[in-house]
């Protein structure tokens, strides 16, 4: 089967993933916060910009190389962390990994996942991302930081954009709980979705397995907590600077939006900046990525990475234009798991490699870095951005 005949684009994941998956599991994959217009801005920012087609430049070669921290990577995207993960298809965290680790590009597995860093970690080549949730205990906190390195992630991710919990309330509308507890109304849900109750049914309802060894009574959790939340405080930059001191290797702080920010990390020691608004499920009162990005590419000489409802190679190229070295996609890859089980990652890599080339080809432009700065808005003939 020809994939690429049914699903050219990633739009055609989204799609066949929401009829596959019961509506909890949808909801709880696709929701952001409040009335989710943080996402709206998102998409609607990188709608705004274009390029000008250059053209007579013969046959050329594309390079989608990327070196970031240390590492060399064949594209210039890679996998965002998902929490509970395994919940939108069973073995997710594996099957990224390998996927991403096959393709040479970065996965960042998150603490909330359903599978463990020593799990995960040797699928990763070395060159895996472990993405933390701050625990309050200094422990913990070190224990976690030891297996990461131990397991062969090579570099830290501190998300640091979630000080409190959101509130999602379409995720709450869909009834899921944490951990997921199939009642009545839930069960009918899955009966209707054959294929994702008939993958999970050999697994198994998922559970946040990194985090068994700390947490030994939850039972007091609310319907819209969870255990991560028993361990996760709001940092400050005594604590960045105590990761900073007890993490040997490449360090990213993910969640900045404010270039301000961004110069006292960049002071702090910190290797590279992830500029995220955590797609709105965090909250609904933020700016698009895009329209932040080139404040702070203007004020730090560090790798930045960007996320924010990317569905395509263009808008990989958008925000590289925009300041980004590299760009990170969470939902989409988790579409492409639940649209096509085993098979989606590696076909969502594939959608997402030919748009690049395909735009490049149309921009005279042999590497995504000779884009930066030539950008329009709305395509108007603006001057660039």
């Amino acid at each position: 089967m020809d994939l690429d005949q049914f699903y050219p684009a990633l739009s055609d994941l989204r799609g066949r993933a929401k009829r596959r998956l019961p509506r909890f599991v949808w909801d709880f994959l696709d929701s952001s916060t409040g009335d989710e217009q943080t996402n709206v801005r998102n998409r609607a920012d990188l709608d705004a910009l274009c390029f000008l087609p250059s053209v007579l430049h013969g046959e050329q070669t594309p390079d989608l190389t990327t070196d970031l921290l240390g590492a060399s990577y064949k594209l210039p995207f890679g996998v965002s962390p998902v929490g509970m993960s395994g919940l939108v298809w069973p073995g997710a965290e594996k099957i990224l990994a390998r996927a991403a680790t096959a393709a040479g590009i970065p996965y960042c597995l998150s603490t909330v996942a359903t599978a463990t860093p020593e799990e995960v970690g040797p699928l990763t080549g070395g060159k895996g991302w472990f993405q933390l949730y701050p625990p309050r205990d200094e422990a913990t906190r070190k224990d976690l930081l030891d297996r990461a390195k131990a397991s062969g992630f090579s570099t830290l991710v501190l998300t640091v954009d979630v000080p409190v919990a959101s509130r999602r309330e379409r995720q709450i509308r869909g009834g899921l709980t944490q951990p997921p507890k199939l009642n009545a109304r839930l069960l009918a849900q899955v009966a209707c979705r054959p294929a994702w109750a008939m993958a999970m049914a050999q697994k198994g309802l998922p559970h946040m397995k990194t985090l068994d060894a700390y947490v030994q009574d939850v039972s007091s959790r609310s319907s819209t907590a969870h255990v991560g939340y028993l361990l996760r405080t709001s940092p400050d930059w005594d604590y960045l600077h105590w990761l900073r001191d007890n993490w040997d290797g490449p360090f990213v702080v993910k969640g900045v939006m404010r270039a301000e920010d961004a110069q006292r990390l960049d002071a702090a020691g910190v290797d590279a900046i992830w500029v995220s608004n955590h797609a709105g499920r965090q909250f609904d009162g933020a700016p698009s990525v895009a329209s932040v990005l080139p404040r702070i590419r203007d004020v730090t000489n560090l790798p930045i990475i960007a996320d924010g409802s990317i569905s395509g190679g263009l808008d990989i190229l958008r925000l590289i234009a925009l300041g980004a070295d590299i760009c990170m996609l969470g939902r989409g890859f988790h579409y492409a798991l639940a649209a096509l089980g085993g098979r989606g990652p590696k076909h969502l890599i594939d959608i997402l490699t030919k748009d690049l080339v395909a735009n490049l080809g149309q921009l005279g432009a042999i590497h995504p870095a000779e884009l930066r700065g030539k950008i329009l808005r709305t395509g108007s003939g603006n001057p660039p951005v």
